[in-house]
């Protein structure tokens, strides 16, 4: 099927961005210490662990290619070797990227997670963008508070609101004081999986482009917390492509929508979400966007996140050259 990829209007332009921070592990494995709350972990038995990190490191440097190729400006950072770091090409859990040049860094639940905070991946970055201010949030895990990010929030950059849905990873009040630190209007709700289980990532189960929403509605067991959000996307004027459990459990919901440099947009998201996608949801985001599909079943299979988790999205301005 065609995308017809409209570009977009320049009054939806921030939402979506071009450049993009993504981390090549060093150690990719299996998460011991995530596992409790993230129940899209699973083993894969067949294979030994240099095996996983061999595959993850194809896969990784296959996206990135790939990511590139389109006309994003991708950005790789190499992991470190020690601490060892199993989730460390999930960098959109510990940092973002504003474009009035603050870097905010979040308190994530695990300690081996917090360990990924590295200041010389913002030094790095700053060479080439405008990154002025770096607050720190991280230190809220002392106040057992918890706030794993654009996995915890979901930003609508254009109309100033955030979104998230409650777990042990995502604090009700450090949410809404992030969202007023940014001057984001706080949207809060929960979110449960099959056997009634929070969801432990808001963008597990939702994604908003410039011109969607993509949510697993069924997640939301609260009628008046579902029709809070089905009114704020409305009017903010979204076309909701509502997923099914099973689509959610595919990564339906951790797609990421991301501008070209000449100004496009492709949505990225996991071989597995696109193969989820019924024909008529397909034709509803290709109005909008070239739909990427991605393989990354390693990655996904045993870190329990997908491709929007393997992004951290750089809206801080480029430095201009100098002469």
């Amino acid at each position: 099927m065609q995308s017809q990829n409209k570009e977009l209007k320049s009054t939806t332009l921030n939402q979506s961005t071009t450049s993009i921070l993504m981390v090549r592990p060093a150690n990719f494995s299996v998460n011991i210490q995530t596992s409790e709350t993230n129940y899209f972990q699973k083993e894969l038995k067949d294979l030994n662990p240099e095996q996983i990190k061999s595959k993850a490191l194809k896969e990784f440097d296959d996206m990135a290619a790939t990511l590139k190729s389109k006309g994003v400006d991708v950005n790789v950072i190499n992991d470190t070797q020690q601490p060892v770091k199993p989730d460390a090409v999930f960098p959109n859990n510990w940092v973002s990227f504003h474009p009035d040049g603050k870097v905010i860094l979040y308190p994530m639940l695990t300690p081996n997670r917090l360990a990924e905070i590295r200041t010389d991946v913002i030094d790095s970055l700053k060479t080439k963008f405008e990154i002025s201010e770096t607050i720190d949030f991280s230190k809220e895990h002392y106040n057992k508070k918890y706030l794993e990010g654009t996995g915890s929030i979901i930003f609508d950059h254009v109309n100033k609101v955030a979104y998230a849905c409650l777990s042990p990873r995502t604090d009700k009040d450090l949410f809404v004081k992030v969202s007023n630190y940014l001057g984001y209007k706080p949207v809060y709700f929960h979110s449960f999986d099959q056997d009634n289980k929070a969801i432990y990532h808001t963008n597990v189960m939702m994604c908003i482009g410039s011109q969607f929403a993509v949510v697993c509605l069924s997640s939301i067991t609260d009628t008046n917390e579902k029709q809070q959000l089905v009114n704020s996307l409305t009017q903010s004027g979204h076309q909701i492509v509502d997923i099914t459990f099973e689509q959610l459990n595919h990564f339906a919901g951790n797609m990421l929508e991301l501008k070209t440099k000449d100004h496009k947009t492709i949505v990225a998201m996991s071989q597995s979400a696109y193969n989820s996608l019924n024909p008529n949801q397909k034709k509803n985001l290709e109005q909008y966007s070239e739909l990427v599909p991605l393989s990354i079943n390693t990655i996904e299979t045993i870190g329990g996140g997908s491709v929007r988790c393997m992004i951290a999205e750089v809206y801080s301005q480029p430095k201009k050259p100098t002469n």
